[in-house]
């Protein structure tokens, strides 16, 4: 199964069309933007979560404020890259790199984007088996949708085979 239903015309929209406009303008014209449209989503087996080692994923643009570089955030063509955030690690440690959502809550309650007390207290509950070590972390403005499946995809999957994971939740910003 694709990921990206029909990814040649998406590369064709967005290489031929909307890229060299916001070269030539500078202006991101969402309106232009070559979204993707799948017919089926993607899926894989399902788990027992109550006996797995689940992976927490935000695409908050979550960084570890006194160790970690921070997103691009300003980079009108997106920021690829993933960061790993200890588990366990006080959520006053973490800040946010990503200005393509309003911040009020997550700067209010990190919880909001980045629920690891709430996943712990669930794993104590028994609900869930187990959490990874870590975090990833990325900033999920990323227009690039080639960049994504060659870049980021790979990297977060790399990082899940690492942490040994069994199942993830994906924590949209």
């Amino acid at each position: 199964m694709d990921i990206v239903e029909n990814f040649e015309q998406w590369q064709a929209d967005y290489f031929e069309e909307w890229l060299p406009h916001y070269e030539k303008t500078g202006e991101l014209v969402w309106l232009n933007y070559p979204r993707a449209h799948n017919r089926t989503a993607p899926f894989g087996p399902g788990i027992e979560l109550a006996q797995s080692r689940l992976l927490l994923i935000p695409s908050a643009g979550g960084y570890l404020r006194d160790e970690q570089e921070p997103f691009d955030a300003a980079n009108d063509l997106g920021d690829y890259s993933i960061r790993l955030l200890p588990a366990d690690i006080p959520l006053e440690q973490i800040a946010f790199a990503h200005d393509h959502y309003e911040h009020t809550a997550v700067t209010t309650d990190p919880q909001v984007l980045l629920p690891l007390q709430h996943l712990q207290e669930m794993v104590a509950a028994g609900k869930i088996g187990a959490l990874t070590n870590s975090v990833i972390s990325y900033m999920g403005y990323q227009p690039d949708i080639s960049r994504i499946l060659t870049e980021t995809i790979p990297a977060i999957l790399h990082a899940a085979q690492e942490q040994q994971a069994d199942g993830a939740l994906l924590v949209p910003a």
